[in-house]
């Protein structure tokens, strides 16, 4: 099946577009765009609405997908695992024996991946710094305050991430860049994808970028965050861009069994965390190895980054900081992915996630409200 042009997904998808037009209507983007995918057939893969004053989103646009790229480095460090390279419950000191320094010697890449490793508040000096002196700084600093790892839950946005890329390059002796782009972009179909946009091809894709934009009391403000150095400085938990069909395309591959064996892929889609409250994120959440596992049942309508009252139990993804959202629900069939080019605020996108994610179930006639316990 073709995928739906723009003018067609506000008539195929009626609910999902008044969302998405009442969000721009109150200032919370200027444009969108929108994967979806129920059974494999592609039924959307559009831009809505203005990437730039006076430019059209496209498909085509590379856009900054923040937290919702974490599960790709997951994704990374579950096949480095079902290699038999890397053991989840071993220390991260295994592989980078500095990373033991200042009480940190317990713990594991499960930890990082559960979100309980106790470094949600170290200062990684990102973007300016280097590769090598983050990891440093990550390798040198202690715990958070009564942090104890594997107990403590809190949402790490950055620290960790860092050192899951490290544990890959040290395995596989090569950059980061180019392990994740061989193992998980590549497998995947992501061929515009990438981990970071190099110096090299910032200008020849500068066109192409559609920035994020922040709400303010004065109207949406633009953010520097596609210039350099953050756009060409790698963060394996916050700084990939690609079209977000790309994003879609990597939860299709999962769902489908083609980039990780069912051992695997049930690991990582299983809930290993469970019933914590997270110190992050405000709320308790269920974790798998490096996605969100449907949390509804700790309340449907307060939950962060949701995936509505409609998903199934089993559904697993990630979002991105108050703009865009990755997402499978196996035993619906469905693959989810978009983005709103306008960070709203975390009250805001979190209302914008959830009733956008109704409705696209709403229009796809697979609403059904799971009986919550």
């Amino acid at each position: 099946m073709t995928a739906l042009s723009p003018a067609d997904f506000t008539i195929e998808f009626p609910d999902a577009t008044a969302v998405y037009e009442q969000g721009r209507e109150r200032g919370l983007h200027t444009g969108a765009q929108v994967f979806v995918s129920h059974h494999g057939r592609v039924l959307a893969d559009v831009g809505l609405g203005d990437a730039r004053p006076g430019v059209p989103m496209t498909a085509e646009h590379l856009t900054l997908w923040l937290s919702a790229g974490k599960p790709l480095t997951a994704a990374l460090t579950v096949r480095l695992w079902e290699r038999g390279l890397i053991d989840l419950d071993a220390p991260v000191a295994a592989v980078i024996p500095e990373f033991a320094a200042n009480g940190k010697g317990r713990i594991t890449p499960r930890h990082i991946l559960t979100h309980t490793a106790g470094l949600r508040t170290v200062e990684t000096g990102w973007p300016t710094a280097s590769w090598n002196e983050t990891i440093g700084r990550i390798c040198a600093a202690s715990l958070d305050a009564d942090a104890v790892p594997g107990e403590t839950a809190g949402y790490h946005t950055a620290s960790s991430w860092f050192v899951l890329g490290e544990i890959a390059q040290r395995l596989c002796g090569r950059p980061f860049v180019d392990v994740i782009r061989d193992e998980i972009f590549q497998p995947c179909g992501m061929t515009d994808t990438r981990s970071s946009i190099s110096a090299t091809e910032l200008p020849t894709l500068s066109e192409r970028i559609a920035p994020l934009w922040e709400r303010s009391r004065t109207g949406l403000a633009l953010l520097g965050w596609h210039e350099p150095p953050r756009v060409t400085s790698p963060s394996p938990g916050s700084n990939t861009w690609g079209p977000i069909r790309e994003l879609g395309r990597f939860y299709e591959t999962l769902r489908t069994g083609g980039l990780l064996q069912p051992k695997s892929l049930s690991a990582m889609t299983a809930r290993q965390r469970v019933g914590q409250f997270d110190a992050t994120l405000g709320h308790v959440v269920d974790f798998g190895l490096g996605v969100i596992i449907d949390s509804n049942q700790y309340g449907a309508d307060t939950v962060p980054y949701g995936y509505g009252r409609f998903c199934s139990p089993r559904t697993f993804g990630h979002g991105g900081a108050q703009s865009s959202q990755g997402y499978c629900d196996p035993d619906r069939g469905l693959v989810v992915a978009y983005l709103f080019n306008g960070r709203a605020g975390e009250p805001q996108h979190n209302r914008r996630c959830r009733t956008f994610n109704e409705a696209l179930y709403r229009d796809l006639n697979i609403a059904q409200q799971e009986a919550q316990g």
